[in-house]
Parts: C-alpha cells; sequence; structure tokens
C-alpha cells in the first residue's frame, strides 16, 4: 500500500509550529500530501509538548485520540515528534502499541528516512538525541497568514534550575541572520504583515555567532522590508536587555513598542534558587528605563508561584512587586516539578493547594490592574488589525498591545464591510478587564 497523505497535529508553543511547518515542507518536497481530514491520513504525526505537567497530560491525551485512527480510518502509521518524544521516547514506544516512530527535536530532517523504514517493515523506529542540529534552512516556508512567527534562534543556555528546556532543545544557537532576512522577504512578498520574532531566548540573539549581542541589527535590517507593517518581539529574558536594543525598539517604526520579557519572580532569594542571572533591583531599573525611553511600552511577563521554598513572604515580595509596578499584561504559572531540572531534588517542595491559592490571588491582583489600566484607554485611537467578524457590524481585532492567543482583543464597530488582515484605525468606546470595544474611524 501506498502511504503518501499525512496529517500533522500540533500541540504546544508557536515554536512547534513552526517546526510542523518544517516537517511540511519536507513531505512536500518529497511528494507526500499534507491532509487536514484525520480519517484520510496514511500517516498522522503528532508534535508533542513536555514542557510542564499540564501540557504532557495534553499530549498523551492527544495520542490516545489518535490511536483510533488505526481502526475507524487508514492510519497506517502514527509518529510522535517534539519535546514529550525527545523525552520519553522509549517509554512512549514501549506504553503505546500503536505508536510507530518517534523524530526528537534535532531529528526533523530524518522523518523522511523513518517512513522509508517502516514502509521496509521495521517496526519502533527511533531518531532522536540530536538537540544541537541546526535549524532547516533550506525547507521553505508553507504558510502565510497575515500574522507568521519566525524563530530565530533555538535552544538555550541558561539552565533555570526549574526549565527542562535546554536538555530537550539543546544549546543556544542563532540562525545566520541574513537567513532570518531573507526568510521575512518571502514571507513579506508572500502577503504576511505581521512577523513575531521567536526563540527560546531572543535577547541572546547573535552571541554565538557574532560574538555579539546582535537582535538590535536583526531588528534595524529587517525594519528596512518594504511591506512589512509590524514586528513583535517574544521571549526576550531580562538579563542582556541593553541600550542599543531599547535604541532600536525605540527608533524603528515597525517594531512594536510591546515587549515579552520573562521575569518568572522578583524575590532575590528566589531569583538565585531558580538560577535567573538578574536581581529584583536590575529588574525594576530594567522597567523604568523601558518606560521612560519608550513611554508608550506594553510589557507583558509570566511568574512562576509555588517554587520549593517559596516563604509567604517570598510570594509577599512577588505580589506587592505586580501590585506596584502596575505591568501590562501578566501570566502566572504554578511551579511544575520536572524530572531531570535540578529544582526536582529541592527540598520544601510547596503543596498543590498553596500553589494554586497563590497563583489565584496574582490574578485576581493582575486583573484589577488590567481593568485599570485600560479603563485610561477611552477616547485614544489605535491602529487594529482586523482578524476575524463577530457579526455583521462587530469584528474582533488586535492592536500594538496584543500578542495573538496569549492577550486581549480590541473589538471594532463597523457599518462598512472589513476584511481579515485589513489594518483600520478605532476609537476606544468600552472596556473590560482584558479586552477593549471601539468604532472604526472613516
Amino acid at each position: 500500500m501506498e502511504v503518501k497523505n499525512i496529517s500533522i497535529v500540533t500541540l504546544g508553543c508557536s515554536k512547534n509550529e513552526i517546526d510542523s511547518e518544517l516537517m511540511m515542507g519536507i513531505f512536500k518536497n518529497n511528494g507526500y500530501s499534507i491532509v487536514t481530514s484525520l480519517k484520510d491520513a496514511d500517516i498522522i504525526l503528532i508534535n508533542t509538548c513536555g514542557f510542564i505537567d499540564t501540557a504532557k497530560e495534553e499530549s498523551i491525551e492527544t495520542i490516545w485520540e489518535m490511536t483510533k485512527y488505526k481502526t475507524e480510518g487508514k492510519c497506517k502509521y502514527i509518529i510522535l515528534a517534539g519535546c514529550l518524544a525527545e523525552r520519553y521516547s522509549k517509554e512512549l514506544l514501549e506504553e503505546i502499541d500503536e505508536v510507530d516512530g518517534i523524530i526528537g527535536t534535532g531529528n526533523m530532517k530524518d522523518v523522511i528516512i523513518l517512513i522509508d523504514r517502516l514502509n521496509n517493515g521495521e517496526h519502533k523506529v527511533i531518531y532522536t538525541e540530536n538537540i544541537d542540529e541546526d535549524y532547516l534552512e533550506l525547507v521553505p516556508r508553507q504558510s502565510f497568514r497575515t500574522t507568521e512567527y519566525v524563530k530565530i534562534s533555538e535552544g538555550c543556555d541558561n539552565f533555570c534550575t526549574y526549565c527542562i528546556i535546554p536538555r530537550l532543545r539543546g544549546k543556544h544557537r542563532s540562525r545566520k541572520m541574513e537567513n532570518i532576512i531573507k526568510e521575512v522577504k518571502h514571507l513579506v512578498k508572500n502577503g504576511v504583515k505581521e512577523i513575531i520574532l521567536i526563540g527560546q531566548n531572543t535577547t541572546d540573539y547573535g552571541i554565538d555567532l557574532y560574538g555579539e549581542y546582535k537582535l538590535y541589527e536583526l531588528l534595524d535590517n529587517l525594519n528596512k522590508i518594504r511591506d512589512l507593517k509590524w514586528i513583535r518581539l517574544l521571549y526576550l529574558y531580562p538579563d542582556n536587555i541593553n541600550r542599543k536594543l531599547i535604541s532600536s525598539i525605540k527608533n524603528n517604526d515597525k517594531v512594536l513598542k510591546y515587549l515579552d520579557i520573562p521575569l518568572q519572580h522578583i524575590d532575590n532569594d528566589i531569583l538565585k534558587k531558580m538560577n535567573r542571572k538578574i536581581s529584583k533591583e536590575k529588574i525594576i531599573s530594567l522597567i523604568s528605563k523601558l518606560r521612560k525611553e519608550i513611554p508608550d511600552i506594553v510589557i507583558r511577563t509570566t511568574f512562576i508561584v509555588g517554587f520549593p521554598g517559596e516563604t509567604q513572604n517570598n510570594f509577599k515580595n512577588l505580589y506587592n512587586f505586580i501590585k506596584a509596578m502596575r505591568l501590562d499584561k501578566v501570566g502566572t504559572f504554578t511551579y511544575s516539578r520536572e524530572k531531570g531540572t535540578a529544582a526536582y531534588t529541592f527540598d520544601n517542595q510547596i503543596d498543590d493547594d498553596t500553589k494554586e491559592y497563590r497563583r489565584n490571588k496574582i490574578m485576581e491582583l493582575q486583573q484589577s490592574i488590567s481593568y485599570s489600566l485600560n479603563s485610561k484607554k477611552i477616547g485614544k485611537t489605535y491602529e487594529v488589525l482586523i482578524e476575524d467578524m463577530e457579526n455583521e457590524d462587530l469584528y474582533i481585532g488586535r492592536t500594538y498591545m496584543d500578542s495573538p492567543d496569549i492577550d486581549g482583543i480590541f473589538f471594532v464597530k463597523s457599518d462598512r464591510r472589513l476584511k481579515t488582515g485589513q489594518f483600520v484605525k478605532a476609537i476606544t468606546t468600552d472596556y473590560f478587564e482584558y479586552d477593549l470595544i471601539g468604532e472604526i474611524i472613516e
């Protein structure tokens, strides 16, 4: 039987979306067809996430759900890719009979070889443990939505004590600047208007290739690309946000005044235990500097509560910091105890009820802060990217203040028909805790 129809199921973060797209390109280059119907797929490839417990649970549930297509559909092979596959390859093959092959995070280029081996009668084929592999530069992008992610680096050298990613994605590896620029030009030529730059730690871009932090120079070059509208930055570790980078963000008109800076905590004792290479004092100084240099800056961050040894006083320091700094966007996660990380063996692990209580306290606080900040946007005019239609005269969009899928939305009232991917001007007329409502300005 010829095996040519492949369906890809992607879980986890935007980095996984790009990996799935790269594998899609490999399949197309080798004569395979990508199908959306799982019942029509000869091969189902599941690109898994294995970052924290909830992500692992979702991946396992999805794998079991996909196994039904071996009887209800025409599926011959189920292949697992991504972080969970890299981390638990042998266990997954042993415990789930329906799984036929494993592709690790650095072995995507081997996926065709894996399928050939399965077609030749081999069983339970594994390609893993190549986590420091270079980015697949020669595979063309397949998706051209209005907004697309662009990976500028892979891996991480930080080894935060709670994080398993360096053991799954390898050391920090920057892509060559000319390759990133070429990719963005290709995307823009095909209609993409917003690019979102991602990596495990985008601030460290270039240090391994050029001996200097070069994100500022990359932004300067991308800003020159004609017909590119927005450049958004995610996953900027605070350690190396320097003067050159701040200046580039400030002075390049296409670079959105929006920064995603994962802080994880603010108490110095906890930051030290996390192996974070920054202090509370430097974080406050950085935020003050950003707000002074770029008055309209929107700062998004994430925090972890319930880290081993986090006392009530440690948590209070975090709570008071959030209350005082009034950050625009805050996400909060409960600490996930991961085998293979240093923090897994730490004493004074926090019980789940305490973690949840602390998370809820932070989110209740941030909800009130967000509501107050949004109230001050009444009467202000924003450029809005239209993404969907709510009804015949109400549209769903985003401003520079909102990253897709994680932040709020801007509802636009309009008597005239608007198109997905269109940019319009709208004045804010109402607000909620996280979302805004406005009317189009002719």
